[in-house]
């Protein structure tokens, strides 16, 4: 049986989204058998990457809620910078780290997590034009593959994709474990 059956996961999307950095965790944790939902800011019908392949929100982050979901991915590329302009989006991204579910982004999807005010005193990494960014927000900036942090799991680029991918299923798992031991 795959380990994430039974889990929903919310992948954000904007327009110029890092294709890689959106399909890859996509099919990757569909692949593992995960519930996983296109949420878009609301500013188009469909999403298209910088390059160019298309993505179709089954939702908008006004529509949902941290209640519906185990977790959300924030991929990178230039859609960070535009998804950080809506409260909705900040609202769940940060609603799902007030709630302790796991929240993941990659390279620049930083952004969104410092806007959401969830950065500060949080160890995290993310691409390097952000860094200052992501420092002057009060985290604490490390420059590894993954970084995780409680419920935070970040990443600086598509290399990274694999180490990214590994560390999110693990700590979905980790807490289907946990709450399997309390029933």
């Amino acid at each position: 049986m795959p380990s994430l059956t039974g889990k929903r996961i919310a992948i954000l999307v904007e327009n110029q989204y890092e294709d890689l950095e959106f399909w890859y965790p996509y099919y990757r944790m569909k692949e593992e058998g995960a519930d996983v939902v296109v949420v878009g800011t609301g500013s188009s019908e469909t999403y298209k990457g910088k390059h160019g392949l298309e993505a179709k929100p089954k939702a908008t982050a006004d529509k949902v809620t941290a209640n519906d979901f185990d977790a959300i991915i924030v991929p990178g590329g230039f859609a960070p910078d535009y998804m950080r302009r809506y409260p909705s989006v900040l609202k769940l991204v940060r609603d799902m780290n007030d709630d302790g579910k796991l929240v993941a982004a990659i390279c620049h999807a930083g952004w969104v997590l410092v806007s959401a005010g969830i950065a500060k005193g949080r160890s995290m990494t993310c691409f390097g034009s952000i860094k200052q960014d992501v420092i002057n927000a009060g985290a604490i900036y490390v420059d590894e593959p993954v970084v995780k942090d409680r419920n935070l799991i970040t990443s600086r680029y598509p290399a990274d994709l694999p180490v990214f991918c590994r560390e999110i299923i693990a700590g979905l798992a980790r807490t289907r474990a946990q709450s399997s031991k309390v029933r």
